[in-house]
């Protein structure tokens, strides 16, 4: 659904992925109660560092990967859990394989993904061990699926698959476009909003003063000790500027297609003042409430627009927020500019 062709059997996995995924929370308030659960374990690993630096990726990354697993595994997993870890594990050196130059060739060349060497052997190894432990769990869904009762995306995608096998003979559902549908959610959906939510530490320890006013607006809106809510949104506009600005600044989706625009986009002068500036406030009107811009197209548009989309704002702020609320981000060292 992410590299997928464009056609009839992309357009049916893309409508039934979106639907399944709303209907277990996606974009909605009920999968609130799993971002805040989580948020509990990602404060847990932080205050085992005390006042100490510390790299903040490894648990943000495994955060933002067990609300996908809630999603389509119905359960989330333990930090230290050997499989989970080994899958992430598996991921994230995936993505790195793939920027590398030899392997973009691939598209060019589609032989040389079997040259038995360097990234390509590695690569066809790690798509192996996904693949075992991915169809694992899809064979322990079937094994154990409630017809009555499914609980998340997987069995919803079962259950379809024989639905369609009764009524549909040229059906493109099968377990094993499931397969690639669990591998896109998870690339798509974890190493975006994990780089999203990093960049926004990021900028806060560059910009105090601006941390220093999310700080204050949270303070007064919710308050120490109440979870944050989506409903809190509409209250807290500069935070949800302060988001957008991150948005607008960072590029945060790992890989993609050797390219470029033909005309500055999100740096464009006019359209942006000072483009280069961390700056919220250019989402704010004069009485401080936030302003919509149609320049403003961080998931894309069209028929491509990320399907996440809505789940990415729920964790964006939801994550955002409970982070800022719970602590405060220092630079470790000599201040440094965020050009440097």
């Amino acid at each position: 659904i992410v590299f997928a062709h464009y056609g009839p059997v992309w357009r049916q996995q893309r409508k039934f992925s979106h639907s399944t995924l709303r209907h277990f929370g996606l974009g909605k308030l009920s999968l609130e109660p799993k971002i805040i659960e989580e948020f509990r374990y990602v404060k847990e690993e932080i205050q085992k560092h005390g006042e100490a630096p510390f790299n903040p990726f490894p648990i943000v990354n495994n955060a933002v990967s067990n609300i996908i697993c809630s999603l389509c595994f119905g359960r989330r997993f333990d930090y230290t859990n050997s499989e989970f870890k080994k899958m992430l594990n598996f991921m994230s050196r995936a993505l790195e394989i793939c920027l590398n130059t030899q392997l973009l060739l691939v598209n060019i060349c589609s032989w040389l993904y079997y040259l038995p060497f360097g990234p390509f052997k590695e690569l066809r190894q790690i798509e192996k061990d996904l693949t075992i432990f991915l169809k694992k769990i899809i064979k322990d869904h079937r094994e154990s699926l409630d017809v009555e009762n499914p609980q998340d995306f997987i069995d919803m995608y079962l259950l379809h698959v024989e639905e369609e096998k009764k009524n549909n003979s040229n059906s493109g559902f099968d377990e094993d476009y499931l397969f690639y549908i669990i591998g896109d959610l998870f690339i798509a959906g974890t190493d975006t909003t994990t780089n999203s939510l990093l960049w926004c530490l990021l900028y806060m320890s560059l910009h105090p003063n601006i941390q220093e006013k999310v700080h204050e607006e949270i303070a007064r809106v919710i308050g120490a000790e109440r979870a944050p809510s989506l409903t809190d949104k509409a209250r807290m506009p500069y935070t949800e500027a302060t988001i957008m600005e991150v948005q607008r600044l960072s590029t945060v989706v790992p890989l993609s297609i050797p390219h470029m625009t033909s005309e500055k986009t999100g740096e464009d002068p006019a359209i942006w003042e000072k483009p280069n500036d961390f700056y919220p406030d250019r989402f704010l009107d004069d009485q401080g409430q936030l302003l919509k811009k149609e320049t403003f197209i961080p998931f894309g548009i069209g028929k491509r627009v990320c399907m996440g989309e809505q789940l990415a704002k729920m964790e964006l702020f939801l994550m955002f927020v409970s982070l800022m609320q719970s602590f405060t981000v220092l630079q470790e060292g000599p201040a440094v500019s965020v050009n440097q």
